[in-house]
């Protein structure tokens, strides 16, 4: 990949993380971290500090060089703070040109169609800049809200995954969708 993406929508703007914006992951990890807790994986107090979020974000933007992840961090334009986040993981060139999707929002931003505006922001990104030809996403079959937003984005259910994912410290059962690109 090349020098870091910036996406404009309505109401927010995609950023690749970076450590420069690691503060901005803490500050919406710290104010959501009881909204986001039943639906991602068990966390330590160590998660919830400056060096930890600093590590994570040169993780992302490693990954983000080497070509394999593409981590968003989507600020917006009124408060000038992360409201979501939106991850494009585990991008696979070759036969397959694909990858896996992952995102969340701030609490007081749900249910507002912010979320899809930044993921579609995003979807159109990977196909159109990147040439990927598939995206998938998974969620928990309890979680209606991503069920409806997958939904809205063009996702299809492809199949439902037994104890797919430790969420939350329990093995949860997931449901499995894909987007495929439409231009080819």
């Amino acid at each position: 990949m090349s020098s870091p993406t910036f996406i404009e929508t309505e109401r927010a703007v995609l950023v690749q993380l970076h450590p420069d914006n690691a503060h901005l992951l803490l500050a919406y990890q710290m104010a959501n971290r009881a909204h986001l807790e039943p639906w991602e994986p068990a966390r330590t107090e160590d998660f919830y500090t400056p060096e930890s979020c600093h590590r994570r974000s040169e993780s992302a933007y490693r990954a983000f060089e080497d070509g394999v992840a593409l981590h968003f961090i989507a600020i917006g334009r009124q408060s000038q703070r992360m409201i979501a986040g939106c991850n494009f993981t585990n991008i696979v060139r070759g036969p397959l040109l694909g990858c896996n999707l992952g995102y969340s929002i701030d609490r007081e931003h749900e249910g507002r169609g912010l979320m899809r505006e930044i993921a579609s922001a995003g979807i159109d990104h990977v196909f159109s800049e990147l040439g990927l030809h598939r995206i998938m996403a998974n969620h928990a079959p309890r979680n209606l809200r991503s069920e409806q937003l997958l939904r809205r984005l063009g996702f299809e259910r492809e199949g439902y995954a037994k104890a797919y994912l430790k969420i939350a410290g329990k093995w949860e059962d997931m449901v499995l969708n894909s987007l495929i690109n439409p231009v080819g």
